[in-house]
């Protein structure tokens, strides 16, 4: 492994030659963000899950603890009726997401004219979390206007076995990108460091995967050891290695946005990776520490905040919707 200084630099000289030295920070309403640089909306981009707190696989992980903090929806109509209480409250998008089936995948298709109405009807930003996605679902969810699709990408078949508990490969998550870009709707895999017990086992080889095809970004999220969880006592991956995957990310990607995510551990190991991650000339940090903010600034770095989800990076660096707050 290539001295981890080195490889930061060069990634993040890499990355401010292709995007310039500017860097976007997002903030949607499924936590609380508030501090002397940004105060996110309440309600502007909350999350939904079309399952509840259901789901059949249970990863170790996870076993729906996640589901828990979104917003219950379990039929069409209920996707339907809250999301007009959400527009009638300044709502401006969602990610639809939800438990698994026992296949991999989440069971959108059901749910694919109620999502057309939220999107024609409501103005709404959507973008949805797929898992494991058949080609015809997947062209299904680009008529309906769905913004952007979200994916995790896992690159260990051992990880997928014992983690996520799912008889299928890496395979199935390749064949699940080629789906996905063959729709041409808009989709931004996301890698989990350390989802193997806090080890690194696969994410370059996701890396890999993903630069195969052509998506629009890449989220670099990171395993967060719930309670209650079978995995409550591992320990998270260090923040050197989220860096190193991040870089890797950007040496691989040049010229795709990289964002580093909502999901990662909190406290001081947040913080350690946020300035890590803006040394990496990340483009984008969900949820920031005030840390990272100030690395921006000290790097010379024009910023901007979101009440959006930060895979809506790929969108705002086409359109140039950059409002600088450097001073």
């Amino acid at each position: 492994m290539q001295d981890q200084a080195a490889l930061l630099s060069r990634a993040r000289e890499a990355s401010w030659q292709t995007f310039g030295k500017r860097i976007h920070f997002y903030a949607p309403s499924f936590i609380r963000y508030e501090n002397r640089f940004y105060q996110a909306p309440a309600l502007a981009f909350p999350s939904i899950s079309i399952t509840g707190d259901a789901c059949s696989i249970g990863c170790k992980h996870c076993r729906g603890k996640v589901l828990e903090t979104m917003i219950p929806a379990k039929t069409p109509l209920e996707l339907l009726e809250v999301c007009k209480e959400l527009a009638a409250k300044g709502c401006r998008g969602c990610l639809i997401s939800g438990g698994c089936l026992p296949d991999g995948s989440v069971p959108l298709e059901p749910f694919i004219e109620a999502i057309s109405r939220v999107k024609h009807e409501m103005g709404f930003t959507i973008a949805v979390h797929t898992g494991i996605i058949r080609p015809q679902v997947a062209r299904k969810l680009a008529e309906a206007g769905v913004d952007v699709a979200l994916i995790d990408i896992i690159g260990s078949d051992e990880t997928i076995k014992e983690i996520y508990r799912l008889d299928i490969t890496t395979r199935d998550y390749e064949d699940s990108l080629k789906a996905l870009e063959e729709s041409k709707m808009a989709f931004v895999p996301h890698v989990i460091v350390g989802l193997h017990y806090g080890k690194l086992l696969g994410e370059l080889e996701a890396l890999n995967m993903i630069s195969r095809h052509e998506p629009n970004g890449v989220v670099i999220i990171a395993l967060i050891p719930i309670k209650g969880t079978p995995m409550e006592d591992s320990r998270p991956p260090k923040p050197t290695d989220i860096a190193h995957v991040l870089a890797e990310a950007r040496l691989k990607m040049t010229r795709t946005p990289i964002a580093l995510g909502c999901m990662r551990p909190i406290g001081a190991h947040r913080v350690a990776t946020d300035v890590l991650a803006v040394g990496t000339g990340v483009n984008a940090i969900a949820f920031p520490t005030e840390e990272a903010v100030q690395r921006a600034k000290a790097l010379g770095l024009d910023l901007s905040f979101s009440p959006l989800c930060c895979s809506q990076i790929y969108e705002d660096f086409r359109l140039g919707t950059f409002t600088s707050s450097k001073g």
